[in-house]
């Protein structure tokens, strides 16, 4: 277990504050960002710059664990990982399973309490199971189903209340009522879909806010046949999540999204599966194997099957590869996607009053050189 020092201040660096980098010192008092600093171990920032821990809300798992095996002793060491990677928040996303397999993952996530050095539990992303038949990609088509509101409110009640995020096809039978009757209650998004730009919209209109992993998964833009992307992007109250690991995406597209949605609405996330932290092999996602080659992962059909590549990684690929400025790949790792699933007042921000997570990484090269997680320090 890491050492877990109190920090009562982060000092000489530039920290990411209102949307861009000043230079500040950042001061704690026990869990939270203050205006004066507690007691504590001092923090040397000088030559980095200081950005808020990051929030992935769409990932499967990490260190040979996966949200949906519902084992505790997995979550802690999925914590522990995305910890060590400056991924202080997480929101984990089951699979396509069947009721009884998603119910374990909830109260399992549910009992989840963090060790000093383990990520915050902030919410389940409930990727599966109403998606599109046609478009399942690497979940299981066995227990694809249409969307119920019923079914959704037990596991909600069994999460004590994680869910934060839900993905819904709209094409299928009973999407718009279930849309209708949670839009207020959950972060509706469009995944795993045939819907065409009309459908999209309306979607939209009935109360959908969300794409997941923009671009996998749904159908292309065409200068005929727009798709669900134009239709979200057209709207100012939409959210569009994003694998920017280098592989699922071209950095061209990555960079078109980010012009098309703003890079206040664009959210980073990893979708890495068990394997992240691990070295190639053949893994368990949702019940079918997945062999991970290098930096890829794929089913036996060849289909991509998310992704090995961390959050922090994602972040780095944005910025290095694939030219999204700095300030906009921190809102997008942190800042938007605690915003958009509703824990912004504690997450996603350095400013006082916010729990204390932080990531010092280097100014030049952006390794990691300290995480700061609820005011200790880990890494």
């Amino acid at each position: 277990m890491a050492d877990c020092s109190q920090v009562s201040l982060i000092k000489g660096g530039n920290a990411f504050i209102e949307g861009g980098f000043k230079a500040m010192d950042i001061a704690i008092s026990h869990d939270r960002f203050s205006s004066d600093a507690g007691a504590g171990e001092v923090i040397d920032a000088t030559g980095c710059v200081v950005i808020p821990g990051l929030v992935d809300i769409h990932f499967h798992g990490s260190a040979g664990a996966d949200v949906s095996d519902g084992d505790l002793e997995g979550l802690h060491r999925m914590g522990a990982y995305e910890a060590s990677r400056g991924v202080t928040a997480m929101c984990p996303a089951t699979m396509t399973l069947s009721y009884e397999q998603l119910s374990e993952a909830m109260k399992n996530a549910a009992a989840y309490e963090p060790a000093c050095d383990e990520a915050d539990l902030v919410g389940i992303n409930l990727e599966g199971p109403y998606i599109s038949p046609s478009k399942v990609g690497a979940q299981n088509p066995e227990h694809v189903r249409q969307a119920d509101a019923r079914e959704f409110k037990e596991l909600q009640e069994l999460s004590g209340g994680l869910i934060k995020l839900v993905d819904v096809a709209p094409e299928e039978a009973g999407a718009g009522e279930f849309m209708e009757e949670l839009k207020d209650d959950v972060l509706i998004s469009l995944a795993h879909t045939c819907a065409d730009y009309d459908a999209a919209k309306w979607a939209f209109e009935k109360g959908a806010k969300h794409l997941t992993h923009l671009y996998n998964a749904m159908d292309p833009m065409h200068h005929r046949k727009p798709g669900p992307i134009p239709a979200a992007a057209e709207r100012d109250d939409t959210t569009a999540e994003i694998i920017a690991d280098g592989v699922h995406i071209h950095p061209s597209m990555v960079r078109l999204a980010f012009n098309l949605f703003g890079d206040d609405r664009m959210i980073l996330v990893s979708d890495t599966l068990r394997a992240a932290g691990l070295d190639d092999g053949t893994y368990d996602l949702g019940g079918q194997d997945v062999t991970v080659r290098g930096p890829e992962a794929r089913i036996a059909n060849g289909a991509l099957a998310g992704s090995v590549s961390d959050l922090m990684r994602c972040f780095y690929v944005a910025v290095k590869d694939m030219d999204i400025p700095i300030e906009s790949a921190v809102k997008a790792a942190s800042c938007n996607p605690a915003r958009a699933i509703g824990i912004d007042g504690d997450h996603g921000s350095l400013e006082a009053g916010h729990v204390a997570d932080a990531v010092v990484l280097d100014a030049e090269t952006l390794e990691i050189r300290h995480v700061i997680l609820r005011g200790r320090v880990i890494v």
